[in-house]
């Protein structure tokens, strides 16, 4: 029989946003970033795995889980990354982690705050690429001025255990390894979201935002920020990801100055809810290479 998850870390506030965070316990710290219609819980059962090597704090981005919406309106990916940057200034330098929107998110604060950022773990992060799979198309679809609004507006009228359902169904390799007791909580939560009265201009507007950076030149472009990054960075990526083109994690790879890709044959979009413990291990791996400075990041 399947072992029961544990239950969600407990949160708080911290300035403007919420926050689920481990027992105060190892020095080193880490902040979880999560992708587009996720929250921190997302960031569970990784941060089980690891609460003997860091402490872990996961955020809840603003607009989304139990973080209000930004009183500027802005959730724009640097919006976003102002949120994050403000965890870590209170955390003090840390390990970075961000899963698909959350990984865009973590390039732009380890470009910009590199001070802050110890390492830095990107799970099918969601950079830009002109070729995307269907999943993203329907995200820029989404995107449009108006057609978003009427996508969220029609959306509220679909059951929630079927739009959780159907969402699960593509961001995992198998449905059918999602725990009931997950999934349970995963409907909850959308029912608890779909009364709350910017929760439709929190999933719009984050999604505009990560759009606009697959559209962005100069040097706030992001694989230009990745190319500047110096922290140690691991790339996980699932070879069954509907969403983000395994080639994309190649380039991530060719970009990054110090870095280590792992390609996981079983996963899909988010490895650290489908296979935590071995998500784990790489990032102990890397967390431990980090302490010694000087060891090797082999590929």
């Amino acid at each position: 029989m399947t072992p029961e998850p544990i239950p969600h870390w407990p949160g708080r506030m911290v300035g403007s946003v919420h926050v689920r965070s481990t027992p105060e316990g190892p020095a080193e710290q880490a902040v979880f970033v999560h992708g587009l219609a996720g929250a921190a819980t997302n960031w569970t059962d990784l941060m089980d795995e690891l609460k003997d090597t860091v402490t872990g704090h996961a955020i809840d981005l603003p607009g989304a889980g139990f973080s209000p919406a930004p009183e500027d309106g802005d959730y724009s990916v640097a919006g976003h990354a102002r949120a994050v940057i403000g965890l870590m200034e209170e955390t003090g330098p840390a390990h970075l982690f961000g899963n698909s929107l959350g990984g865009a998110i973590a390039v732009r604060v380890a470009a910009s705050r590199p001070d802050l950022v110890r390492s830095l773990t990107l799970i099918s992060p969601a950079l830009p690429d002109l070729l995307p799979r269907y999943g993203p198309v329907r995200v820029a679809a989404a995107a449009v001025p108006w057609l978003g609004e009427w996508v969220a507006a029609s959306l509220r009228l679909i059951p929630a255990e079927q739009r959780i359902t159907a969402s699960m169904a593509v961001v995992w390799a198998n449905m059918d390894a999602v725990h009931p007791l997950r999934l349970r909580d995963a409907i909850e939560e959308q029912r608890r979201r779909d009364d709350l009265p910017h929760a439709g201009a929190a999933m719009i507007g984050s999604t505009r935002g990560i759009v606009a950076e697959y559209f962005r030149r100069g040097e706030e472009n992001l694989w230009k920020q990745a190319a500047k990054i110096r922290a140690r960075t691991l790339i996980i990526h699932g070879r069954h990801d509907r969403l983000v083109r395994p080639a994309m994690a190649r380039k991530a790879h060719r970009t990054f100055r110090q870095v280590r890709l792992v390609l996981l044959p079983t996963a899909g979009h988010v490895a650290m809810m489908e296979m935590p413990q071995v998500v784990a291990a790489e990032a102990r791996r890397l967390i431990g290479e980090t302490r010694l400075g000087n060891a090797p990041l082999p590929s």
